[in-house]
């Protein structure tokens, strides 16, 4: 029996050290990216649609102040302009936006797309996979946005911009997996499936820890 819970504890310890590496990686990305927000938007050379979709967001995010309450509107001041910026790329990229859903729903939503997506993939059914894929990558955002349901000291210019990555994860490999249903290469599919899970687990970790931990547990 002490050599099996050694095991666990070992494999407790690697799975420890494997997610700080991760979220690691993702910081070291962040700063990356945001320190150069403003010149790869420069660089990308946005389109006429593209720059509306900016001001559209930017504006998003301003109306989403008037919601919140003072102090977290004061640490939202706070950030650097590329911060804001990185998190209206982000806004912008989503069409879909609800007035009354929390992100906890949000999120109910995305679970059964990302269901759906590996039924479609389990079941050779390509326009499923990919028709999920799609409503994954462009999910809902909820009322006022991202930030109002994030802990305190989640929302500065390091944890923030740990979005930037985290995005590309989850929903930049659902558009690619998206692409390669389309083309009937489920194979590929799989492969960013696997990597859509990855950083759902990675955000998870960061932003959320272990859902429904009751404070009334010794």
């Amino acid at each position: 029996m002490p050599v099996i819970y050694e095991n666990e504890n070992k494999m407790k310890v690697q799975k420890t050290k494997s997610l700080k590496q991760v979220v690691g990686s993702c910081l070291t990305l962040a700063a990356l990216s945001l320190a150069s927000a403003g010149t790869v938007l420069a660089e990308e050379g946005m389109s006429a649609e593209q720059k509306a979709k900016m001001q559209e967001a930017q504006k998003m995010m301003q109306g989403e102040m008037k919601l919140m309450q003072p102090d977290l509107q004061q640490q939202v001041k706070a950030l650097s302009p590329a911060t804001k910026q990185a998190i209206a790329k982000i806004y912008s990229q989503h069409t879909r936006r609800s007035k009354t859903l929390s992100l906890r729903q949000v999120m109910h939503e995305v679970q059964s797309d990302y269901q759906s997506t590996a039924t479609g993939i389990l079941t050779d059914n390509y326009e499923q996979a990919a028709d999920s894929a799609r409503r994954l990558a462009n999910h809902r955002l909820p009322k006022a946005g991202l930030i109002p349901y994030m802990k305190a000291e989640h929302v500065n210019d390091e944890m923030l911009g740990v979005l930037v990555p985290f995005n590309d994860s989850v929903e930049g490999n659902a558009l690619r997996l998206a692409e390669a249903a389309d083309k009937g290469d489920m194979t590929t599919a799989a492969e960013y499936f696997g990597k859509i899970t990855s950083g759902c687990v990675a955000c998870h970790q960061v932003f959320r820890g272990q859902p429904g931990l009751s404070p009334r547990l010794r």
